[in-house]
């Protein structure tokens, strides 16, 4: 299996809205896009300050799966309207396990 995690910070203006939009988008990928084997997003816990926003974790059966995903049109789409407009820092790390 193949992991692929991310982590995004919102820049200091962005709407309670645009959050909401942004992680109800990122939702979605996995029913539109078939290589993605599970898939987790949701919003900081707000347990500690320096906590970054909003984490997403998916989970694929290859590599060759992940990179699909990672140039799948509506995955590009997602991010270009609902997540680059509002995304101070974003970290991420893929893995296999």
């Amino acid at each position: 299996m193949f992991r692929h995690c991310v982590m995004m910070k919102f820049k200091a203006d962005a709407t309670a809205e645009q959050r909401q939009a942004a992680v109800d988008h990122v939702g979605t990928l996995r029913e539109r896009i078939p290589e993605i084997v599970d898939y987790a997003v949701g919003f900081d816990a707000g347990l500690r300050d320096d906590n970054y926003d909003l984490a997403a974790v998916g989970d694929f059966a290859t590599k060759a799966d992940y990179e699909v995903y990672a140039s799948h049109p509506y995955h590009l789409e997602v991010i270009q309207n609902y997540l680059a407009p509002i995304l101070e820092a974003r970290a991420a790390v893929q893995f296999e396990f």
